[in-house]
C-alpha cells in the first residue's frame, strides 16, 4: 500500500523503538523458560501491555493463564494480585472496606480503609464469569478511572495498571455471562488454544523435573509508563486510519458500509473503543517490531483480538456455525487497505462464501 510512515521520529523516539525491541526479545526468552509456546498469546498480551489496555484470556483449564501472567508480573518487576471470582466475592473483597480501628493512645476511633487486592500494578482476575455482574462491576471503575472510590473517597491505583481476567469457555453452569458494557473494557480477547505434540511434549519435561527455572526482571514500572507515552506518540498515515474506519464500520449491521452477510448474521458491531484499540494495538505492534510506523498488516494482526468480543452474533449465525472470528476473517478478506472504498473488487458474496 501507500507509504504509511508518518513524519520522520526524533532521536529518542528511534531510541525507544530500539529500547523496547531489545526489551521485547529479553522478555521473551525469559517467559520461554517458564512458558512453552503460546507465542501468539504472549505477544497480544505484550501489545495490550504497552498500550495501556487491558486482556480477557479464553481457554479451558490447564493451559498456564495464571502462570503465564504471574510470570509476567516477575519479568516485568511488577508487584501482582490474583483474584479467584466466585459467587460470593463481594464487590468489597475487590476494592477494599472501611474499618473502625481505635487510636490506643488517644481512645478515639476512626475510620480507616483498608485496601484490596485490586492495588497492585497486574491484576489476575481468575474466572471472571464466576462471579455476580454486581461484583464483576467493581472492576469498571479501576479499569476505566484507574482509581478506586470509597466511602466517598477516591484512591488512585498504582501505575502501570493491567487487568488480566479468565474465563473457561465450555463450563457455563454456575457462571454469570459478562455484560457487554464490560466486555468492551477489555482491549483484548485473547483465545488460549491446546499446545502442538511437540509443545507438549516439551510441557511434560519442563514441569516434571526437579529443577524450576528463574526468570530475571527485564523492565521496570517506571519504564514500561515511558514506553507507553511512546507508543502514543508512533504516526499513523490517514490511509491505515481509513482502513480501520471501513473495517469497524464494516460491522455495523445500520451503516451503509455493513456488507451484506454481516446484516445477515451480527446483532450489534463494534463501537468507536474497537476503532481506538485497533489503533494503539497497531502502534504497540509496530514498536514491537522494530518500527516508528503502522502499517495495514500491524492493524490485521490485532483485528481478532480486538473485534471478537464486539461483535454479537445473531441466532441465525450460532444456528449455521459462525464465529465471530469467521466474520473478522472474511471482512479482512473483503477489505481492501488500498482502495478508498470499503470493499475489493468482486462482490461481497464472492469473497465471503471462499
Amino acid at each position: 500500500m501507500a507509504d504509511e510512515r508518518g513524519s520522520n521520529p526524533g532521536r529518542e523516539d528511534l531510541e525507544a523503538v530500539e529500547k523496547l525491541k531489545k526489551a521485547y526479545e529479553t522478555m521473551r526468552k525469559e517467559m520461554a523458560q517458564v512458558i512453552v509456546g503460546q507465542d501468539e498469546v504472549i505477544e497480544e498480551i505484550f501489545i495490550s501491555l504497552f498500550s495501556r489496555g487491558h486482556c480477557l484470556l479464553q481457554g479451558v483449564p490447564g493451559l498456564a493463564k495464571t502462570l503465564m501472567i504471574s510470570t509476567l508480573a516477575r519479568i516485568l518487576d511488577l508487584s501482582f494480585h490474583r483474584i479467584q471470582f466466585t459467587p460470593d466475592l463481594m464487590p468489597s473483597d475487590i476494592t477494599g472496606t472501611d474499618v473502625i480501628q481505635e487510636d490506643k493512645a488517644t481512645g478515639t476511633r476512626e475510620l480507616r480503609f483498608i485496601k484490596g487486592p485490586i492495588f497492585a500494578n497486574v491484576i489476575l482476575a481468575d474466572e471472571i464469569n464466576r462471579t455476580p455482574p454486581k461484583t464483576q462491576a467493581a472492576l469498571l471503575e479501576a479499569m476505566q478511572e484507574n482509581q478506586v472510590t470509597a466511602g466517598g473517597k477516591r484512591y488512585p491505583l498504582d501505575q502501570p495498571f493491567f487487568v488480566l481476567a479468565t474465563q473457561n469457555p465450555i463450563e457455563q453452569e454456575g457462571t454469570y455471562p459478562l455484560p457487554e458494557a464490560q466486555l468492551d473494557r477489555f482491549m483484548f480477547m485473547i483465545k488460549v488454544n491446546y499446545p502442538s505434540f511437540d509443545e507438549e511434549k516439551a510441557i511434560l519435561r519442563l514441569t516434571t523435573e526437579a529443577q524450576e527455572a528463574e526468570v530475571k526482571p527485564v523492565l521496570t514500572g517506571q519504564e514500561i509508563l515511558d514506553l507507553q507515552k511512546v507508543v502514543r506518540r508512533v504516526p499513523i498515515a490517514d490511509q491505515v486510519l481509513e482502513y480501520i474506519l471501513r473495517i469497524t464500520r464494516a460491522t455495523r449491521v445500520n451503516e451503509p458500509d455493513a456488507l451484506p452477510e454481516v446484516k445477515e448474521w451480527v446483532s450489534w458491531g463494534a463501537g468507536p473503543r474497537a476503532s481506538q484499540y485497533l489503533v494503539l494495538g497497531g502502534k504497540a505492534r509496530a514498536l514491537l517490531k522494530g518500527r516508528f510506523y503502522v502499517s495495514a498488516e500491524d492493524v490485521q494482526a490485532v483485528a481478532h483480538p480486538v473485534l471478537r468480543h464486539r461483535i454479537i452474533n445473531n441466532f441465525t449465525a450460532e444456528a449455521e456455525g459462525i464465529t465471530p472470528d469467521v466474520i473478522v476473517d472474511k471482512l479482512l478478506q473483503a477489505i481492501d487497505p488500498n482502495a478508498s472504498g470499503a470493499l475489493s473488487d468482486g462482490t461481497v458474496r464472492e469473497v465471503l462464501k471462499e
